[in-house]
């Protein structure tokens, strides 16, 4: 049974870097060919994918995103991260990790993130 937990700050100030992470247990990131995806849902709207990084290390990224985003993973501590740069107010949404891609089996509660000076 995987349990994944994502953690950051709750506030970040326009133009800086939201920096998540999200810490898997029950079993290994780098096993049996998953995506491990970041998702969000701002107020009022739906779920966005944002983009995943893959069991081989290989990453994909929503182009809505306009490189924005970065994924990147620490197979030591079983975590994958996501950086958003530039961030502005319209970034502020709940931030989920979860295990797939398009369909999901496995996902955090979701962080609250606030862009706001």
């Amino acid at each position: 049974q995987f349990q994944l937990q994502e953690s950051g700050p709750g506030l970040v100030k326009p133009s800086q870097t939201l920096s998540l992470t999200c810490t898997v247990s029950g079993g290994s990131i780098t096993m049996n060919s998953h995506y491990w995806s970041w998702i969000r849902q701002p107020p009022g709207k739906g779920l966005e994918w944002m983009g995943d990084i893959g069991s081989s290390g290989s990453t994909y990224y929503s182009p809505s995103l306009k490189n924005r985003a970065s994924i990147s993973r620490d197979t030591s501590k079983n975590q994958f991260t996501l950086q958003l740069s530039s961030v502005t107010p319209s970034d502020t949404a709940v931030y989920y990790c979860a295990r797939g891609r398009v369909l999901y089996d496995y996902g955090g509660q979701g962080t609250q993130v606030t862009v706001s000076s």
